[in-house]
């Protein structure tokens, strides 16, 4: 399977709807990276695979198991499930903590850490508790990007103050110019030297 594209992901929690909208509302339909929004639900059924259409010209698509990963496409995580990255494919399992604050978002990021070949980010947006900041340093140690929702943008900051505080952070950005910082640093062509 091709992994020589990017995987992001994209996790969240409360408020991470306002979050993933002004995202997504921002990012490209062809920069050639696969997006996965892990939202961390416990009971309710996730509606984003029918809102975030309305904010993107690219596909939004509901993870099933072995969905093969594209570029220029939108997944995500159905709730009550792990979600994790093999051989190109998204593989789902029964959530592995299932009573307090779900780990949804630093389970795939352990995943993709161990399993995916192209660039990695890891963006953490709006939400309650610490999920995802335990996966970072590992993101970040094999030479992936991490980036952290500014905290007075954010409807609920505990996410991304955890993910800050992890000291694994490389950007903090507003979700309105993350998708322009996501394409510079993980384009391929060599930083311009300066003038003169």
């Amino acid at each position: 399977m091709d992994q020589d594209f990017p995987l992001v992901c994209v996790g969240g929690s409360a408020g991470g709807l306002d979050a993933y909208i002004r995202l997504l509302r921002n990012w490209p339909a062809d920069l050639g990276m696969a997006i996965v929004i892990v939202n961390h639900l416990r009971q309710t059924a996730t509606l984003l695979h029918e809102i975030l259409p309305n904010y993107t010209q690219m596909p939004v698509r509901l993870i099933t198991e072995r969905l093969q990963v594209e570029p220029n496409c939108v997944f995500i995580i159905p709730p009550q499930r792990d979600l994790h990255v093999l051989d190109g494919e998204f593989r789902l399992k029964p959530i592995s903590k299932p009573r307090g604050w779900p780990d949804v978002i630093t389970v795939f990021l352990r995943s993709m850490s161990q399993h995916w070949q192209g660039k990695l980010v890891a963006v953490i947006v709006s939400g309650f508790d610490g999920d995802g900041a335990d996966a970072l340093c590992e993101i970040r140690d094999i030479g992936g990007v991490t980036v952290a929702q500014r905290l007075d943008t954010a409807e609920e900051p505990d996410m991304p103050a955890s993910a800050i505080a992890s000291g694994c952070i490389d950007y903090i950005l507003t979700p309105e110019t993350i998708p322009e910082a996501i394409r510079k640093i993980t384009s391929a062509s060599p930083p311009a030297q300066p003038a003169g």
